[in-house]
């Protein structure tokens, strides 16, 4: 897993107090790898307790109509079964992998022929299955030590990809944002120095020369926690802001109503002050917002957060042309990311990063209704309540005879002898019953609470019973 960027606190506060002095004075056609739709991905994690297993993940992003995901590895069970999902994979190479491969080129040639040919051959089930190559991640802050032999792995595997005809396959590495110095205002933005001559430059004349993105990692949420409070959590998570609040570049009175576009185009004028082509794409391989951490330290990490930032993240990628400075250039996103890792160590939020839980029950519902693809249908349309994993047995009892009594939910169907009584026993009857009661009411806002023992999940929980997506059942046999 990659390290998430922290890094730029004082040039944040310099953009923040700066800019805040001056608030009283389409489409786009570059993605990850080139041309195309900007589109937004989910990446994937495996630090999850009882991960769904390969085959079953592949029908999951198939069910959630996710199209682009990014890998931390090139794990061939997984890319296997996702060569039958209709998704397109980053697959990475773990910071461990870099010596070996940036030592050897015939190492890295041994790495492409086992990890990436059978997957993208011509020959192959699934030519067009992996969609990148993303070489270590953050190297510069989460392993410098490795940082030399970085830039030769990735042109090794670049000439590995070549030799078999896959130089279509883009080759990159994610860094952090923070090696972007003085970002605010974007305009004054520029390189780490002690990084540009030794090893951006010549990381950028082969991306150039090869059509591969420059990849990032960039987090708003860090911003904000950074900042001390001086920027305006609306700010941080898209949210409408009126032109007195917005930030301003003085030096090109652009007007900024979000700080991930500031982000964006503080890199754009970072690329343009080392004189890079401005034909290389800007891929943005993770960003997002933590669902829960410790009250205290990080206040600003909730479900409610989590989902305005990136609900608002995919509306922004989807429907905006791009950012103030380019606006015919808007970078493509992966969300970071698709399960929460509750086995990952350290502060609560880095375990609560996901859109879902490990099961495939969603951690927030995203309010993405209408959007092309990603997750467009099943997070809003077709929701159902069940009993919480979490749930005391006894306060799920207790929330069933509610259900069915006061509630008014018809619990025929649960009767000895009638379709949906089996299995008998206590979290699936209530399911049943909780979900009658949630369709019931239109699915209204704290229809499925039942004072903690409910939760809405996208996932269809019929198994020997059909719950249908609206007050009436039938079961399944």
């Amino acid at each position: 897993m990659g390290a998430r960027s922290r890094g730029g606190t004082r040039s944040l506060l310099l953009l923040s107090l700066h800019l805040l002095c001056l608030h009283s004075c389409l489409r786009c056609s570059v993605s990850a790898a080139g041309s195309g739709d900007p589109y937004v991905g989910v990446t994937i994690g495996t630090a999850v307790t009882n991960l769904l297993s390969p085959s079953d993940l592949a029908a999951f992003l198939r069910a959630q109509r996710i199209t682009h995901v990014r890998l931390y590895d090139a794990d061939p069970r997984l890319l296997s079964a996702l060569a039958s999902s209709g998704a397109t994979a980053i697959v990475g190479v773990p910071n461990d992998e870099l010596l070996a491969l940036g030592s050897s080129p015939a190492t890295a040639s041994a790495w492409v022929a086992r990890r990436v040919l059978p997957f993208a051959a011509a020959n192959s089930t699934s030519p067009g299955l992996i969609s990148a190559i993303a070489v270590g991640d953050e190297v510069p802050t989460a392993l410098p030590s490795a940082l030399p032999i970085l830039l030769p792995a990735i042109q090794s595997l670049a000439a590995a990809l070549a030799a078999a005809n896959l130089s279509s396959i883009p080759v990159s590495t994610p860094l952090p944002f923070s090696i972007v110095l003085e970002p605010f205002p974007p305009s004054q933005a520029y390189f780490n120095q002690s990084l540009a001559k030794s090893f951006l430059l010549p990381l950028l004349s082969h991306l150039a020369n090869t059509s591969a993105p420059l990849m990032l990692n960039l987090y708003p949420y860090y911003s904000l926690m950074q900042s001390s409070g001086v920027v305006p959590v609306d700010n941080a998570m898209f949210k409408p802001l009126p032109p007195s609040l917005e930030m301003v570049d003085p030096n090109t009175l652009l007007h900024y109503t979000n700080v991930f576009d500031a982000m964006l185009d503080a890199v754009y004028v970072a690329l343009k002050n080392l004189n890079v082509s401005a034909g290389i794409p800007v891929l943005v391989t993770e960003t997002g917002w933590p669902s829960y951490g410790d009250r205290k330290e990080e206040p600003y990490a909730s479900k409610d957060n989590a989902n305005t930032y990136n609900s608002n993240l995919i509306k922004h990628v989807t429907e905006k042309p791009g950012t103030p400075m380019r606006p015919g250039a808007q970078a493509s996103v992966y969300i970071y990311e698709l399960f929460n890792e509750d086995l990952r160590p350290g502060p609560a939020s880095e375990a609560n990063w996901g859109l879902f839980h490990g099961n495939g029950t969603p951690v927030y519902l995203l309010h993405v209704t209408g959007k092309d693809g990603f997750l467009g249908n099943d997070t809003t349309d077709r929701t159902f309540c069940i009993a919480a994993d979490d749930a005391d047995e006894k306060a799920v009892q207790a929330a069933m005879d509610w259900a069915c009594g006061p509630g008014r939910s018809d619990c025929t169907a649960i009767q000895p002898g009638e379709g949906c009584y089996e299995p008998n026993d206590v979290r699936s009857h209530a399911s049943f019953a909780f979900n009658t009661y949630y369709q019931s009411q239109g699915k209204a806002g704290g229809s499925c609470y039942f004072q903690g023992a409910g939760m809405v999940t996208t996932t269809d929980p019929s198994e020997y019973c059909h719950f249908l997506n609206s007050d009436a059942y039938t079961p399944t046999r």
